[in-house]
């Protein structure tokens, strides 16, 4: 048999009643569902991942029956863990999510620092120690100077200067007048109060750049006071002899451990200084009141200067106990520690950690003194590694180390999003932008619908087709036709085609509707048709083929 013989045939019902251009049978196309056709058009072909597309927490069961007593720090309010019950209907039961991990982290981090000296190597004991204190300092130090930089908003260079002066007037009441050890901490606190209230009065009239300047000249100052002042160690380098609560008859690892163990206590002290500044009534105001919106503040009752103001002195004053206890921690104090380099080394332990976070200072300081004290065998290229590592984040991070995270999950959601406007399986009708924009989302899944009609109705356009239209415009048709003929008859007004009279039963021609009352139909080609039929034929083939380049 031939193919014609094997094709399809429709039956043309209107033959038995004798119709006009009826003809019994024609060939046609087999059938085609259209759920196929959506059923393609709509699932998805990306690849799917198991990790990284959504953020994991592990489900810890419920507590049951038993009273869920939330552990909360003394003698506030707040939870230690931010924990989340919530009734999962799968597996109906009860669960709890950690939302919150970072007191998990504090907590091992600290077990580190407090149990790392005791397995040290015995090779590198005296070097890793002696480094480790002077990273616990430092880190306090970094964490009181995030709080003026971070929390209050104020750009001081002048926290070093602050801890230096502390140092030196507790270390020449030590030598001079006999002051114990344990005294000098608060007495550095009370100069880090004076000299902080000083300082901090500019503070009302300039910000941002200016200020660092003052406070850096400031800073300059002080170092050239201390060094030309003989009463100051101007011909030793500083002071050195103060009381200390180091023994001089224990050991070397004795003293060393020691040491260390006073500087981690005033890290965790500094910590909880930080905690009762940032995330309390100060803090919670000043981040009320960011930058360029103290209008709205003030609006709002809130007197985000004073507020500044309160925690600079504040900060001021931590840095003065630090100073302190660093004289009483050394037995004296040297110059270095008004260096411009000391200060700059400073701040790049906020720049590297990153700016507005406790774990940033802390990260931050142990990466320079790593590089800086530990890895001293390096010499001057040391410091040029430092400078890299703060160039490196200035330039490709946001927010120091610990911004990697929220970056890295912003660099991913955007590429995500450019994968999936990219991706015309599912959709492919508006631009990603115009179907945000899209106030009535109606319109979008009609053209969804339309879309896929109109990917349906291609597969319906054949010869045999076109031929049966041909051969018969009006009247009854085949399956594929009539679809065809009923989607085209629902267009809109605008743009749709029609047939105009130009001589009755002699000429005819084809229009488009202008779909507006009072505006004429556009003419659309020059070709002449002798009779409808072949008029309506002469549409039809207009509509396929810009269906066909739809």
């Amino acid at each position: 048999m031939s193919d014609a013989e094997m094709s399809p045939k429709w039956r043309n019902p209107l033959f038995l009643w004798s119709a006009k251009w009826a003809i019994e049978e024609l060939p046609t196309i087999p059938f085609r569902s259209h759920q196929e056709i959506w059923r393609k058009t709509r699932e998805s072909k990306t690849d799917l991942f198991p990790v990284g597309r959504l953020r994991y927490y592990y489900k810890w069961p419920g507590h049951g029956s038993a009273t869920w007593n939330r552990l909360r720090y003394w003698p506030t309010r707040r939870r230690v863990l931010r924990v989340r019950g919530e009734y999962n209907p799968k597996t109906l039961r009860r669960e709890k999510t950690i939302v919150d991990k970072r007191p998990i982290w504090w907590l091992l981090g600290l077990l580190v620092l407090a149990l790392g000296p005791l397995c040290t190597p015995l090779g590198v004991q005296n070097t890793l120690l002696t480094a480790a204190s002077t990273f616990a300092i430092y880190a306090a130090i970094s964490l009181c100077w995030m709080l003026i930089n971070g929390t209050a908003g104020i750009f001081s260079l002048a926290s070093y200067a602050v801890v230096g002066t502390a140092a030196f007037c507790t270390a020449y009441l030590s030598m001079s007048f006999g002051v114990p050890w344990w005294l000098l901490p608060p007495i550095g606190a009370v100069v880090g109060l004076v000299f902080g209230g000083i300082i901090a009065l500019p503070a009302t009239r300039l910000d941002g750049f200016y200020y660092a300047l003052l406070t850096l000249g400031l800073n300059e100052l002080c170092r050239v006071y201390f060094t030309t002042s003989p009463i100051f160690g101007a011909a030793n380098g500083g002071l050195f002899g103060a009381s200390t609560f180091i023994p001089d008859s224990a050991s070397q690892l004795v003293r060393l451990l020691t040491s260390y163990y006073a500087c981690f206590a005033v890290l965790l002290l500094a910590l909880l200084f930080y905690r009762q500044i940032n995330g309390r009534r100060l803090g919670r105001i000043l981040r009320m009141a960011p930058e360029k919106r103290e209008a709205f503040a003030e609006a709002t009752g809130v007197n985000f200067r004073r507020a500044r103001i309160w925690v600079f002195v504040l900060s001021s004053t931590g840095l003065g106990f630090i100073g302190g206890f660093y004289t009483a921690n050394f037995g004296g104090v040297a110059f270095s520690l008004f260096n411009f380099d000391t200060v700059l080394l400073g701040l790049g332990m906020l720049v590297i950690g990153g700016i507005g976070r406790a774990e940033g200072a802390v990260v931050g300081t142990f990466v320079v003194v790593l590089f800086d004290k530990f890895l001293i065998t390096l010499g001057p290229l040391r410091l040029i590694l430092i400078g890299l590592i703060m160039l490196f984040v200035s330039l490709y991070l946001r927010n120091g180390l610990f911004g990697i995270k929220a970056q890295f999950r912003n660099w991913r959601d955007k590429k995500k999003s450019e994968r999936r406007s990219t991706r015309a399986e599912k959709g492919g009708e508006m631009l990603p932008e115009e179907a945000t924009e899209t106030q009535d989302k109606d319109i979008v899944y009609m053209r969804r619908f339309d879309k896929m009609q109109r990917d349906y109705l291609k597969t319906l356009v054949s010869a045999e087709v076109i031929t049966e239209h041909q051969r018969s415009p009006q009247g009854q048709h085949s399956e594929a036709l009539q679809r065809l003929l009923i989607y085209f008859r629902g267009r809109p007004q605008v743009d749709k085609y029609a047939i105009t009279c130009v001589e009755v039963n002699k000429a005819y021609r084809v229009v488009a509707l202008s779909g507006h009352r009072g505006v004429p139909p556009r003419l659309v080609e020059d070709k002449i048709y002798p009779t409808p039929k072949d008029a309506f034929h002469g549409v039809f083939m207009r509509r396929v083929q810009d269906l066909l380049e739809s």
